[in-house]
């Protein structure tokens, strides 16, 4: 049958990656959070060369990439990328039967029988790009099905203009009139997720009441620049968040708090 696997085909890409137990857990570990090599080590129970390796393997497959961690340039944070994780796996189920479509519609709405909106925390360190951007377009997306704030941990004195720029002109949100937050005003609050940000934060985020979910997002800081440059950068970071946040909408609603972040 047309558009059907032909008996005897080789298995796709994504199929052929996926089908090795460790890089199958190495997916699973890399899905939800940004990790170190020797956090993925502990998580997986295997030695660093071995762990290594299969890493390699998913980076030449463009499925993880590295970046140099902004805490400690020694280190760095390994990323899943999850559209390119669903393009490859629709294309293995498109290999089987054109009828196996994936549904990738972000909810929106809270489940019936929810008492209450899941509460997020963004974080970073100056709290003027990435975390006030992905607060935003957090709240912007989710509409009213997620409580969700920043902080820092050294906060600025003003968002960054070409934050406030890019976010009004390429998503239509207004923050104009917003000012960093330290994170010490979070003191008392209890989150369900604490989402970081910025490697260095990472090290110093504080802890919150009601056990939340910790997950990272290696980001670096885009704001470093002047003029265009900044904004470019700016509007390469909001792309990358907004991305991240489509990708975090399917796991409010429904994943029970467990802590991830090493």
């Amino acid at each position: 049958m047309k558009g059907m696997a032909p008996s005897g085909a080789t298995p796709p890409p994504f199929v052929r990656l996926a089908a090795h137990h460790l890089r199958w857990q190495l997916i699973g570990e890399l899905a939800t959070s940004d990790r170190r090599v020797r956090e993925l080590v502990a998580s997986v129970g295997q030695p660093q060369n071995l762990v290594s390796y299969h890493l390699r393997l998913l980076r030449e497959a463009e499925l993880v990439t590295r970046t140099r961690s902004t805490f400690d340039a020694r280190d760095g944070y390994y990323h899943l990328d999850l559209d390119r994780c669903a393009a490859m796996l629709a294309a293995a189920g498109s290999a089987v039967h054109p009828a196996l479509q994936l549904d990738r519609t972000s909810p929106t709405a809270t489940p019936a029988g929810r008492s209450r909106r899941p509460r997020v925390l963004f974080a970073c360190t100056g709290n003027s790009a990435r975390s006030p951007m992905a607060e935003a377009l957090l709240r912007d997306r989710g509409r009213d099905a997620v409580e969700v704030t920043s902080a820092g941990s050294h906060p600025r004195e003003r968002i960054h203009p070409s934050v406030v720029r890019v976010l009004a002109d390429d998503y239509g949100i207004d923050i104009a009139g917003q000012g960093p937050r330290h994170l010490d005003t979070m003191t008392g609050r209890s989150f369900d997720y604490v989402i970081t940000l910025c490697d260095k934060v990472r090290e110093v985020c504080p802890e919150f009441a009601g056990h939340p979910r910790h997950i990272h997002w290696s980001i670096p800081d885009p704001a470093t620049d002047g003029g265009r440059a900044a904004e470019a950068a700016v509007r390469r970071t909001a792309q990358d968040i907004d991305a991240r946040i489509g990708h975090l909408l399917h796991v409010l609603p429904t994943t029970d708090r467990q802590e991830v972040h090493a």
